[in-house]
């Protein structure tokens, strides 16, 4: 399923260069539907060999082997579902680029702390790790279905001064999100904040917005 030409596009659209994001990660040229297909045939791999998978170099392998994980927590039993949390969050450090963290943050870590203790979000968020702190707003997102937001919001406000892009997108599309459930939090939050937030953000939190609105925020 390779293709050479889909992975040089793929090595420049994730930032694979000297001093980029991504740098030095490895690409196929595999489709997202073909991985998801393989992920699927493959829901009962036993975490061992998922764990070859997420130490792979290769991008497409390591997301594969995030997609299996998602599909197992989908299915798993209470019991199954904390061995995979676990194992996920042992593995963190292979969830190491915006499309793997997207594509399971909220499914797998969002989703088991729901009703349990929140302060591994708080490790994440204060971490040195990109991608850990991607994964702690994007986490949320599962909370945010329940129509639970506060922790959102509290994350939102830890990341606010966060220096990289990709948090500055993650906490705005975290924001827009959380508006489309409650409005007058969203408000709230941007009403004390859009001073301070970066242009990235604020744009990105007010997507769902009037024109008036949005102009009223970004005239500051």
């Amino acid at each position: 399923m390779a293709d050479p030409i889909r992975a040089r596009v793929s090595r420049r659209y994730f930032k694979t260069g000297p001093g980029e994001y991504g740098q030095g990660d490895c690409f196929l040229g595999v489709r997202v539907p073909n991985q998801r297909i393989i992920a699927r045939q493959f829901v009962g791999l036993p975490l061992l060999e998922v764990e070859k998978l997420l130490k792979s170099r290769w991008h497409e392998y390591r997301l594969t082997g995030i997609l299996i994980l998602v599909n197992k927590y989908q299915i798993g039993t209470d019991e199954q579902k904390k061995e995979i949390f676990t194992f996920y969050s042992d593995h963190l450090e292979a969830v190491n680029n915006w499309d793997l963290v997207d594509v399971s943050a909220h499914k797998i870590i969002g989703n088991y702390l729901k009703d349990k203790d929140r302060r591994f979000l708080y490790y994440l968020a204060d971490s040195d790790n990109l991608w850990f702190r991607r994964s702690s707003i994007i986490a949320t997102f599962a909370f945010i279905d329940d129509g639970d937001l506060q922790e959102t919001i509290q994350l939102a406000t830890r990341l606010l001064k966060d220096k990289h892009d990709l948090i500055h997108k993650a906490v705005g599309w975290a924001i827009r999100e959380v508006g489309k459930k409650d409005p007058l939090i969203a408000k709230k939050f941007l009403d004390r904040y859009h001073s301070e937030m970066p242009r990235t953000m604020l744009r990105y939190a007010l997507e769902k917005f009037s024109s008036a609105e949005r102009q009223h925020y970004l005239k500051r």
